[in-house]
């Protein structure tokens, strides 16, 4: 059975942390939202500055991991329905109506709504190399939705059903190679302690063929080469992500044995 409302409303969850760079235009993507929470983890340049231009709801809480922060917050949401949104991305252009029209008229079984996310790679929309289309469950009843405790890439969990949005959200995390090692040196060590945790032992494999077949893989199969040079620096980034990742697997055993 399908409910039939007006006056829906939706609120916006923000993490964020010195984001003074990108978060007011993700603000004004979501500034018609009917209360925007910002979770912040102290941050120590203007982005609470730029936050309270748009919203006096602001909670403070020390940085566990993305989705402990997320998940402590997820109840201090005023109302129903919930749109998560990050500070490196952007609701695009018709957003705000395409999500008010299909709440109008949800079934009580709808429990989430996924998006599309348009990856951008040094300014441009990388199309091809498997990031497209690249979904994500963004807008979700406050009650139903809880992300999954782990350390980084945790997904939103619902019981019921998902539907999709046509909208895009644009996604511009990468702001250079420096940047990229820093943010995902934190990944490939999460990543290495669930291999040991499973027993995993270092393979001379794991560095020699596995990057290699990811180049491939996002390269040629899944039609990197069709993005021209940003689709060849990302096909080869993700395959160093790999080789960094068993590199740290072997370190990791040999400081056990060296010490």
């Amino acid at each position: 059975m399908k409910q039939e409302r007006q006056d829906i409303k939706i609120t916006v969850l923000l993490p964020c942390y010195n984001a003074e760079g990108t978060i007011r235009e993700t603000l004004e993507s979501i500034k018609w939202a009917d209360e925007i929470l910002v979770v912040d983890s102290f941050s120590t340049d203007k982005t609470l500055e730029i936050c309270r231009e748009y919203t006096d709801r602001i909670l403070q809480h020390p940085y566990i991991n993305s989705a402990a922060q997320k998940n402590r917050a997820i109840p201090q949401c005023e109302y129903e329905w919930v749109l998560q949104v990050d500070t490196d991305e952007v609701l695009d252009l018709g957003g705000e109506k395409e999500i008010r029209e299909a709440l109008k008229c949800q079934g009580q079984d709808v429990d989430a709504y996924e998006f599309r996310f348009k990856n951008l790679f040094y300014g441009k929309w990388l199309r091809y190399g498997g990031l497209y289309p690249d979904y994500h469950v963004r807008l979700f009843r406050r009650d139903k939705g809880k992300f999954q405790t782990k350390e980084v890439h945790a997904r939103l969990i619902v019981p019921g059903r998902v539907k999709r949005m046509e909208t895009h959200f644009i996604h511009n995390d990468f702001k250079g190679i420096s940047s990229y090692l820093f943010k995902y040196e934190r990944y490939m060590r999460y990543e290495c302690g669930e291999l040991l945790k499973a027993g995993r032992k270092f393979c001379w494999i794991d560095i020699v063929i596995k990057p290699f077949v990811v180049f491939l893989d996002r390269y040629f199969l899944k039609a990197g080469f069709r993005d021209g040079l940003h689709g060849f620096f990302y096909a080869h980034l993700v395959a160093l992500y790999v080789f960094l990742k068993y590199v740290l697997l072997w370190e990791t055993e040999w400081k056990k044995k060296t010490k």
